[in-house]
């Protein structure tokens, strides 16, 4: 069983990486007024090809841009759909971790008019990778599903005079994607991975409670959230992997939502069209693998994110390995892949390791992939 044909890999990674500190200078000179946007650009240029160089050298076949030119995961991308716009408000989401409780400030949206797609998102960002990307490696670009537009601030974002019935919003948000995804195919984008926390957060009472505040239906929320994601992949072009990370939150090494996928699991799996599922599972927080037992066999990928990004401390490769073959009681072993649970750096603060810790999490999830599959 040698690496797979095509992504996910047996070896793969969430998407973003810990900034190294030149960037991080160029961001705030930037911020600052004393640098100027093609300025700071060429210093991400240099930033993401030594990324992609390194990636390679590490043995990761699926290699993305690190998110460096992202302040967020997901706000940098959708503020550019057609429709939404930024507000003077702050979202403050509580995120926690072993020492206690985080606050996240965030940037509030208001969907004031239709949604539209004026051009592909991240297209240029997308075409450096790609230019960039060492042979034998394939370009991954990963944006946000277009299930989180709605998460962050549900019906009470929307203005109803434009989406006076909720039907035609998912309706447009799912044409919005399906153009997107044909604009990213027509650059050479042959790895996509949309970003989902909703269908991990579901997973959480308290969120589906959020969720029925906020004026949806929190127990069924997930069902319209895989519908929404299937009608945006629904003329994925021939030749185009696409896969869902799904995680309970990302910032500063903390997290929002605890419970395992047992909630979702039956839709998630069994009806989500996607290609492959990367999973969160480094903690007791994702509860046990039993829920895989709903994975379709033969035809969907699973990558277990088994190794932490949260915390620096190296995971033992002997644990690894038997928690993927616990996991392989339930999903066959060819279906299964391996990861960092999410990405190092959802935000631009990063989480609580060292770019050498990051780098050392990174390699043993190529070592012990290899040695798992060959």
């Amino acid at each position: 069983m040698s690496d797979l044909s095509g992504p996910p890999f047996r070896a793969d990674h969430v998407g973003s990486l810990l900034r190294p500190a030149e960037l991080l200078r160029a961001r705030a000179e930037r911020q600052a007024g004393r640098m100027s946007p093609e300025e700071l650009r060429r210093v991400e240029d240099a930033a993401i090809r030594d990324c992609a160089r390194l990636q390679r050298e590490i043995a990761l076949l699926g290699v993305t841009d690190g998110e460096f030119r992202r302040g967020s995961w997901h706000m940098d991308f959708l503020y550019q759909i057609g429709g939404v716009s930024k507000t003077d408000q702050t979202l403050r989401i509580q995120f926690r971790n072993q020492a206690g409780p985080v606050e996240a400030a965030l940037g509030a949206f208001r969907i004031g008019g239709k949604l539209t797609l004026d051009k592909t998102i991240f297209a240029q960002d997308f075409a450096y990778l790609k230019a960039v990307a060492p042979q034998g490696t394939v370009p991954k670009l990963t944006i946000p599903s277009p299930s989180m537009l709605h998460y962050r601030g549900g019906r009470a974002a929307i203005d109803r005079a434009a989406y006076p019935d909720m039907d035609m919003f998912w309706h447009d948000l799912a044409e919005v994607y399906r153009q997107e995804i044909a604009g990213l195919a027509e650059l050479g984008c042959t790895y996509l991975q949309l970003d989902d926390t909703s269908l991990a957060y579901l997973n959480d009472p308290a969120q589906r409670a959020y969720v029925t505040s906020i004026g949806g239906d929190g127990e069924q929320q997930h069902l319209v959230n895989i519908r929404l994601i299937n009608e945006a992949l629904r003329d994925k072009p021939a030749g185009m992997t696409v896969c869902t990370h799904i995680c309970r939150g990302n910032f500063r090494s903390s997290w929002v939502a605890e419970g395992g996928y047992d909630h979702v699991a039956e839709a998630l799996f069994g009806e989500l069209a996607v290609d492959g599922f990367f999973l969160e599972y480094d903690d007791e927080r994702s509860g046990g693998f039993e829920p895989l037992r709903f994975v379709p066999r033969g035809d969907k990928q699973v990558v277990l994110g088994l190794v932490t990004s949260k915390r620096p401390a190296l995971e033992s490769k002997d644990d690894l390995k038997r928690r993927i073959d616990e996991a392989a009681k339930y999903v066959p072993l060819d279906q299964l892949c391996l990861s960092p649970q999410c990405g190092f750096s959802s935000t631009v603060e990063g989480n609580a390791l060292t770019l050498a810790e990051q780098n050392a999490k990174l390699r043993l999830v190529a070592e012990t992939a290899r040695d798992m599959w060959g």
